[in-house]
């Protein structure tokens, strides 16, 4: 039997963006929708375990902020003033054609998302008011003193107010471009929790890669199925990964790369459902639809976890895939990844010239050391091998990702040479 605490759990984790939603859509304030959703769950939380779970909890909690957003309304001194500047909010421009987009928690995350905030406050205010975390929780997951984050989320929500940020989905002439900032900021969540960075954190925060998921497929269910390709693309590259965090530490908390994890210990559902949404997309491409970024990413993964054995990945795919992403994305990371894939596909040494072309602009990026520092030893440098393993342990972002490097720097001395050890994005 459910209890009151678990149902109260329950229906905050899966009803929390859709009530917020709707009181931001009804009453156009960001700041009333959260306080008295939060005020609703606790005001559950000191009736339900005496007068048990209502028959429809999410309406239970729906109408009780409503009720509580019109008291305090009502309890303004100047309401009238008040009401005028929450309605800066309030979304009066014509209905959207037939077809396109209208739910609030879409709305919701463009709102939280929208290019007039700083990156790092689009991403706290997406997990504050559309994932529902406590200040505590995301000033721990970014490292930030709780006082910090608390002032971050509260600009977000003034910037909002003040620039007249609408609360709607963009028109479908600009959805394209706006949703890439949204997939932006989830990636940005999934990647902290992915290897977070800093001192006396855990080096996987699986509460955020969760998070990041269950916020991503929130954003694919809820659009319109023309613009489906990179947030399927973006989930699917997120679940792949995911599928490998159980392999991914050893028993004393050091970095496994991908080549000696245990495949076995890959959570497997999560493996066929992205591996199906990467197959969704390759259709998709077939039918004519250009491949996003995240699709590749997605489909790079795909290659890798659909190999037996490390052995015997299809490096020549891997290239060719990394070809496509460059050509989309260049950037200097895309481009230490596919000499990465070169280095396994060709030789190490062609790999390591591909990557020493990259000095300039990756100098103070810890994998390009790390990978320099791999290929170095594979190609009998161990000198310069052992300085670029000082450099990447320098800029490494954790412990386990530390402790990795140090065991790896120790094995220079080692008489046989050691396997190729890929950059982050391949290597765990």
């Amino acid at each position: 039997m459910t209890t009151a605490a678990e149902a109260i759990a329950r229906t905050h984790r899966d009803e929390w963006a859709r009530v917020v939603a709707g009181l931001a859509r009804r009453f156009g304030d960001l700041d009333l929708a959260e306080e008295t959703a939060a005020e609703a769950f606790a005001t559950a939380v000191e009736r339900w375990p005496a007068e048990g779970v209502p028959p429809n909890p999410g309406a239970w909690i729906t109408t009780t902020a409503q009720r509580k957003a019109i008291d305090r309304i009502r309890r303004e001194s100047h309401r009238d003033q008040k009401h005028q500047e929450a309605m800066m909010l309030h979304d009066d421009s014509p209905p959207d054609p037939v077809g396109a987009v209208d739910d609030d928690r879409l709305r919701l995350v463009f709102t939280c998302c929208h290019p007039a905030l700083a990156p790092e406050a689009r991403v706290a205010l997406t997990l504050r008011i559309v994932g529902g975390l406590t200040v505590p929780e995301i000033a721990h997951a970014f490292l930030v003193q709780e006082t910090t984050m608390g002032q971050r989320i509260s600009r977000a929500k003034a910037k909002i107010k003040a620039a007249r940020i609408p609360f709607r989905v963009p028109e479908t002439a600009d959805l394209p471009e706006r949703l890439d900032g949204v997939l932006a900021v989830l990636y940005l969540i999934f990647n902290e929790g992915y290897l977070a960075s800093g001192e006396g954190t855990d080096p996987i925060r699986r509460d955020l890669t969760g998070e990041a998921i269950r916020l991503t497929r929130l954003v694919c269910d809820l659009l319109p199925p023309a613009d489906h390709g990179e947030a399927t693309g973006l989930l699917a590259l997120m679940l792949l990964t995911e599928a490998r965090a159980g392999a991914r530490l050893s028993s004393d908390g050091e970095l496994v790369r991908l080549d000696e994890q245990d495949r076995g210990a890959w959570d497997r559902r999560l493996l066929a459902e992205g591996i199906a949404l990467v197959q969704e997309r390759i259709e998709a491409a077939r039918g004519g639809e250009r491949a996003g970024r995240y699709q590749l990413l997605a489909a790079i993964n795909a290659v890798h976890v659909t190999a037996p054995h490390a052995r015997d990945t299809d490096w020549g795919r891997i290239v060719a895939l990394y070809g496509q992403l460059e050509r989309i994305d260049p950037s200097p990371i895309v481009s230490l990844n596919k000499a990465i894939a070169i280095s396994e596909f060709d030789s190490p040494e062609v790999g390591l010239a591909q990557v020493e072309r990259l000095a300039d602009r990756l100098s103070e990026y810890h994998a390009f050391h790390t990978t320099r520092a791999e290929l170095l030893r594979l190609v009998g440098r161990s000198a310069d091998a052992h300085a670029a393993y000082d450099r990447a342990i320098e800029l490494a972002g954790n412990t386990a990702e530390t402790a990795h490097l140090i065991r790896r720097r120790a094995q220079l001395a080692a008489p046989t040479p050691q396997p190729h050890t890929p950059a982050r994005e391949n290597a765990s």
